[in-house]
């Protein structure tokens, strides 16, 4: 989704269907109306347009009215909207001179000429232009003038958006913050900057990160403490909040934000965290002093784990029950040893829906043989030559029907429950592909080269992984275990949603090896697909077993394959620049290489490259021709920014001697931010 603050920003939008409000919430009702301007939009071949307002109106045109508060920030709703996959966001600058426009230059002035709408799309009620004197009938009017046509909301449907959101303001204000999840559909949030307290709570063991609303109007729920889950850095942390004027200390700050977390470990000050509140869990106290706050604060503890416990286990029993069927599909060329010490980990942690599947890539030891004496019971798939890992999978996946596809290396051995906290995330359709961490067999106190804890890549393309960069990999020490959203998953144990798989239409057949994952999670963010990893699922690689890391054949695939996922994925307009400056920086590459006594591996390079321009025009071909497939494949907006870092890795690893993904992506924060405690 694209966010404009300017109307000087604005493009020239194609056949626009527009509606306008203040959407604050975004709760159930919105969603249904949102969702209903998407779909006009994509069977007109045009783009969905949301008009919302900055300052919300009332604060210019009632100031002396201080009873407005705000369920969303702006930050808020302009993530909820492009998680309804809407395709252009304008936040108007609301002013008295805007609000001094008649209606007629609101229509012909704000509404025509900056948007050129296909159709309008408004409520029954909805007034604009100065003393509110615009309605639906003068847009009406004007229409056939202009060239839109006029779309009402029924009044009962803009009714119950409005009882809605009073509804839950109401519920908030009571601390029933379930009822508001349930007319909000996600609970509530609330995002703040940490600034500094008192640091009391550290002295009764329970420190505490003072919240400041990053917006004043924001909603506070009702006093009291709650059951909470907050976003710091990407990952997902439980807690409890206290909201109150703290009787205990009787300071006279007012109300406060505390949070405390739980099991986090570092520094907060200065951070901006957001916070999900999941259950309201006791009013304030006025208790008799620090000892009795301590121990009240143990039991709300206690109290708050095993709410948060019962949420995670309702919300597991619900994906549960709509688990995907799933395939494991081991594709396979000459691993016999490999599918006699792995193959039975797999079958041993299958689960109802899920089933395993050889494919074997015309392999020349007796691994067929193997599978069909040992795993009779396995389905085989015998390609006719060995296509390599990006055809080959291809091909096999044709006569595969499931709705989720695990890839799945053959030395990779998997654990017990791998499954389950992945296929969990499918329940999000536009959930495209999750990756399991991944750990080295042989050293399983480490990640493993192939995949870590999620993958990333920098602004000229180069790949890299939490965990992982370069050559160098991290010990886990569970620094990486919360899921997030990354750039690309590994193909050692990559679960792919089977219609997103064909809609992409697979791998590029050409890579044989490498980077094809890349490539494809890149297409399918194009097409408004999230890749996820997931953690709390892991497995254990050999790695290099099929195809060894560091060898003149690995170094020409790596070097060729990413050269052509940046030029069939980037924008044309970074490739101008981009080419020359990733010349020089795989030059340098080769001079590293030569520093080493690695001839073959300048060769691999020179070898990479010569391919890469011999074959320019079919990559500019598959360019286009992939850009039609995600058009056509589209679910919303790309989410190419998630996963990739606007800075350089190389520079970081070989020139700063950063050899740890939180040196390079997660600065790291030196100074304490531990609040006042919650009571």
């Amino acid at each position: 989704m694209q966010t404009y603050y300017r109307l000087d920003d604005l493009p020239r939008f194609r056949r626009a269907v527009i509606t306008i409000g203040s959407f604050d919430g975004v709760h159930r009702g919105h969603q249904q109306l949102l969702k209903r301007i998407r779909r006009m939009a994509e069977r007109r071949g045009g783009e969905s347009v949301i008009i919302t307002f900055d300052p919300h109106p009332r604060t210019v045109l009632q100031p002396e009215d201080n009873n407005l508060r705000l369920l969303t920030s702006t930050r808020e709703k302009i993530a909820f909207c492009a998680e309804e996959g809407i395709d252009h966001l304008v936040i108007v600058p609301f002013d008295r001179a805007f609000s001094e426009q008649s209606p007629t230059e609101y229509i012909e002035q704000f509404l025509v000429r900056n948007f050129r709408p296909d159709r309008i799309v408004i409520g029954y009620d909805h007034r604009f232009g100065k003393d509110r004197e615009g309605n639906v009938e003068l847009l009406r009017y004007l229409s056939a003038e202009h060239g839109y046509e006029v779309i009402e909301i029924a009044a009962q449907e803009v009714e119950e958006i409005t009882v809605s959101s009073t509804k839950i303001r109401q519920a908030l204000t009571e601390g029933d913050v379930r009822r508001a999840d349930q007319l909000m559909g996600r609970p509530y949030e609330l995002t703040g900057k940490v600034v500094r307290g008192q640091q009391l709570g550290r002295t009764i063991g329970y420190p505490t990160a003072n919240l400041q609303p990053e917006h004043a109007l924001k909603l506070i729920p009702a006093p009291g403490i709650y059951a909470v889950r907050a976003v710091i850095d990407d990952c997902l942390y439980e807690g409890m909040l206290y909201i109150g004027d703290r009787p205990v200390l009787a300071d006279g700050r007012g109300t406060t934000v505390e949070l405390h977390v739980f099991d986090f470990r570092g520094d907060l000050y200065g951070k901006t965290l957001t916070v999900r509140f999941i259950e309201y869990l006791r009013g304030d106290l006025a208790l008799p002093g620090m000892q009795a706050l301590g121990k009240q604060l143990e039991r709300d503890e206690r109290d708050a784990r095993e709410v948060l416990r019962q949420d995670r286990i309702a919300s597991a029993e619900a994906q549960d029950r709509n688990l995907p069927s799933t395939a494991v599909v081991i594709l396979n060329y000459n691993g016999r040893p490999y599918l006699e010490n792995y193959l039975p980990t797999v079958l041993e942690n299958l689960i109802p829906g899920a089933r395993a599947i050889v494919a074997d890539n015309a392999s020349t030891d007796d691994s067929v043989a193997f599978c069909r004496e040992r795993f009779p019971d396995v389905q085989l798939i015998e390609l006719p030559e060995n296509l390599g890992f990006a055809a080959g999978y291809n091909a096999a996946l044709q006569e595969v029907d499931a709705e989720v596809y695990v890839l799945l290396n053959s030395d990779v051995r998997v654990t017990p429950g791998w499954l389950l906290p992945v296929l969990r995330h499918f329940a999000n359709p536009n959930v495209g592909a999750v990756q399991p961490k991944v750990l080295a067999e042989h050293s399983p106190e480490c990640f493993e080269y192939a995949g870590a804890s999620g993958g990333f890549i920098d602004f000229l393309g180069y790949p890299f992984c939490r965990g992982r960069l370069f050559g160098h990999t991290e010990r886990d020490e569970g620094q990486y275990d919360c899921p997030m959203e990354i750039f690309w998953a590994t193909g050692a144990a990559f679960f792919v949603r089977s219609s997103a798989f064909h809609a992409m239409r697979g791998f590029e057949p050409e890579y044989f090896a490498h980077a094809e994952e890349i490539d494809l999670c890149w297409r399918m963010k194009r097409a408004g697909y999230r890749v996820l990893v997931e953690p709390e699922s892991t497995v254990y690689h050999v790695g290099g077993g099929t195809l060894a890391y560091d060898t003149p054949s690995k170094a020409y695939l790596n070097f060729r394959n990413t050269l052509i996922t940046s030029f069939k994925n980037e924008h044309a307009t970074r490739l101008m620049w981009w080419l020359p400056v990733r010349l020089l920086l795989d030059g340098a590459a080769g001079l590293l290489f030569l520093s080493q006594g690695k001839v073959q591996h300048i060769w691999a390079i020179l070898r990479a490259h010569f391919d890469f321009y011999r074959n320019l025009p079919l990559w500019v071909y598959r360019r286009a021709r992939r850009s039609e497939e995600i058009e056509s494949g589209r679910v919303g907006p790309a989410r190419t920014d998630a996963g990739r870092v606007a800075d350089s890795i190389a520079i970081h690893y070989f020139l700063l001697g950063h050899q740890r993904y939180a040196e390079v992506v997660i600065p790291q924060v030196e100074v304490e931010a531990h609040g006042a405690p919650a009571n």
